[in-house]
């Protein structure tokens, strides 16, 4: 009776979610569709001179590279493994201060930060100048904003005042926008449109006002308690099964770990041997799809039986939808409810993230990042 008293009465929840992560999760198909909007009205330049030496031109790139950190960097992945197999130019992220040894003037930068002052987004966005590439700007402001503007390349300004994991949907789609823009990417806009409805079918199944027993996401928060939660996705599931292990992370307050198939049939599973002391801490989530290839589908199934055996319990998450992208976004989505709705059972609000802050001041007070760009800045356009 108690279980049921928790996440069924909206007002206790909201005692406990006191910066409102349930309501961004309400408003993620808003977010998705304003994202696409504010990103169409961003027109491409053809090139930006940057100094007189210094001329960017923008055309159609050989490389994508997405520039960023945690909640801001979480969309590339998701770009990545959604079209790997669809388009022939390379898309990678770049989770450091510089760029690969390739970036050249052929290369297409989204230079991500939410907040605008991420240091790693701020190195990796002057050597995106340094080295002439393609460069857009995806932020709510910041100095990453300021200095887009100060040279005159394309950005889009997305709303202020979430927490960037709340803000995916902006930090996402004005991706594949502007990739069609500069004509890398067509024939997506019904696949992007089934996804929105996907995320709405989500939103409605797991609200706060449906009841434990008729909502997928509360009974798996329930299920997850007392446990560390592994989650195993495969091929298009792999960003998404790391943005569930970082939203275990963030949202609710917990340890969390992620793997993939086939890679974690020749290590991950070898754990599994240890006692079960060890191996019943941890709960295993598989992310499975109607569609499946056979051999991954085979793979899943014989490592359900090791750790059907060996972990606390096993929990299937089925995608819905039919494009790829509606599927991912399905699993993805549930994961951010879950998340939350087990913040809510620890008793934590799902939105401060206090240890993160503390490295973030502790790092301020030792760079000079700022600094450095701003020099940088001055020299390559003097």
């Amino acid at each position: 009776m108690q279980r049921t008293t928790i996440l069924d009465k909206i007002d206790n929840m909201k005692k406990i979610d006191k910066s409102g992560m349930l309501a961004h999760c309400l408003k993620t198909a808003e977010y998705c569709q304003d994202a696409i909007s504010r990103a169409g009205k961003i027109e491409i330049p053809k090139k930006v001179n940057i100094s007189k030496k210094r001329t960017v031109e923008y055309k159609k790139p050989q490389h994508i590279i997405i520039a960023g950190m945690g909640g801001s960097a979480i969309g590339g992945e998701i770009l990545r493994d959604w079209l790997q197999d669809e388009i022939s130019i390379s898309i990678n992220v770049c989770n450091d201060y510089n760029l690969p040894a390739y970036t050249n003037e052929h290369s297409l930068v989204f230079a991500v930060s939410y907040s605008g002052e991420t240091e790693e987004a701020l190195n990796a966005f002057i050597d995106a100048i340094r080295r002439k590439c393609m460069v857009i700007a995806v932020t709510s402001g910041g100095h990453l904003l300021s200095l887009a503007k100060k040279l005159q390349l394309p950005y889009v300004i997305i709303p202020a005042g979430l927490s960037p994991r709340a803000a995916l949907p902006y930090l996402f789609f004005p991706l594949p926008v502007f990739m069609e823009k500069m004509d890398v990417l067509t024939g997506k806009r019904s696949e992007i449109e089934e996804t929105i409805r996907v995320i709405k079918t989500v939103i409605e199944e797991n609200s706060p006002q449906i009841p434990v027993k008729n909502n997928f996401s509360k009974k798996l928060a329930f299920q997850l308690k007392d446990s560390v939660p592994v989650i195993y996705g495969f091929r298009q599931y792999n960003a998404i099964a790391h943005r569930l292990k970082t939203q275990f992370n963030e949202n609710s307050k917990v340890p969390s770990r992620y793997e993939v198939f086939p890679e974690l049939n020749h290590n991950e599973v070898v754990g599994w041997e240890a006692s079960e002391d060890l191996t019943k801490t941890f709960s295993v989530l598989l992310i499975r799809d109607h569609n499946e290839p056979y051999e991954i589908s085979n793979r899943i199934e014989a490592t359900k039986s090791i750790a059907l055996r060996r972990a606390a319990r096993v929990i299937e998450i089925h995608a819905k939808g039919e494009g790829k992208l509606a599927k991912m976004f399905s699993i993805l989505h549930l994961g951010d409810f879950i998340s939350v709705y087990l913040a809510i059972l620890r008793n934590v609000d799902p939105v401060p993230v206090k240890t993160i802050d503390e490295i973030k001041m502790a790092m301020k007070k030792k760079s000079n990042t700022i600094e450095k760009v701003k020099k940088e800045i001055q020299k390559m356009t003097s």
